[in-house]
């Protein structure tokens, strides 16, 4: 690779984005497999070579210049080619352990169906499902310690995140169909709060919006029981034991069924995003691509 002439070593660009992704010159040599020393000198020359600074050394804190997120979104593409060189020389089976964060409520939806199907396509491919509140999520993310995330809540949008996909989700209060509330034409708020709750645990995505929303109008749900299967709570309200609030794909096919009926509540319509984000200084390596589009395909199509 040449650049004003000079020849640049492609070793020291995957050094370069293993430290802007790690933000730790010590972390990117412990997974290199090199010594500090190492790093900061292939940094280094590739500053030199490139005449600009790559990184902030701050408090032993390291952050990308504006310089620097340039050069990464160059050596993501130049990582990208060369892969799409490899594999065009070969045939290669996609292997790795990718670390997916999400909601709770939506591991069902992913995962019941069409992953079997995705470890015969992909049988290297090891997942890692990590159940989280959504500033949970972007911790994870932001440390590294999670490769994407799949999140229902407020929509998001950040120049730091790469979002692959989104789209807004509707919510629903549902009852069990055999359930005197199920038959009612319309319900108040208040009419509504008097129901036994079940709902998924305090501060989870679609459940704390509700709270936001009844706070705003000095309301409140003390529900009756918190868990965070949305399958056994559907069950649960099937029985009678109480309604609940929950998003769309979670009830969709129990209404389809006639299991569970969605009550008809005025003024507190609730929307949520689902969105699959990942860090813009994150490299997506076979494996990453493979389940970014396994989560594509199952979650917005």
């Amino acid at each position: 690779i040449y650049y004003r002439g000079k020849s640049m070593d492609t070793k020291n660009l995957t050094t370069f984005i293993y430290v802007a992704e790690l933000r730790s010159f010590t972390k990117a040599a412990d997974r290199l497999g090199f010594s500090q020393s190492t790093v900061s000198f292939q940094i280094k020359q590739m500053e030199n070579e490139l005449g600009c600074q790559l990184f902030e050394r701050i408090n032993h804190t390291v952050q990308l210049t504006e310089k620097g997120r340039e050069v990464l979104e160059y050596a993501h593409q130049i990582n990208r080619m060369t892969r799409e060189l490899k594999d065009s020389m070969k045939e290669e089976t996609a292997s790795g352990y990718i670390r997916l964060a999400m909601a709770d409520s939506l591991c069902t939806s992913l995962l019941s169906r069409d992953f079997l199907h995705f470890r015969e396509l992909y049988p290297n491919i090891a997942l890692k499902i990590i159940a989280a509140g959504t500033e949970e999520m972007f911790r994870l993310m932001n440390h590294n310690e999670a490769d994407a995330i799949l999140t229902l809540d407020n929509h998001i949008y950040n120049t730091e995140y790469r979002i692959l996909q989104e789209e807004k989700v509707r919510t629903f209060f549902v009852a069990g169909a055999d359930t005197e509330i199920a038959s009612a034409s319309s319900l108040s708020i208040e009419e509504l709060l008097l129901q036994p709750f079940i709902l998924t645990e305090k501060g989870m995505s679609y459940r704390r919006l509700l709270e936001e929303k009844l706070a705003e109008l000095s309301l409140e749900i003390q529900p009756v029981l918190e868990i965070g299967s949305t399958e056994l709570i559907c069950s649960l309200v099937e029985q009678g034991a109480g309604i609940s609030f929950l998003p769309e794909y979670v009830i969709k096919d129990r209404v389809k069924a006639g299991t569970l009926v969605c009550l008809p509540v005025s003024g507190l319509e609730i929307h949520v995003w689902k969105q699959l984000l990942y860090h813009r200084n994150k490299w997506v390596s076979p494996q990453m691509e493979k389940v970014l589009q396994y989560c594509v395909d199952r979650e917005f199509r």
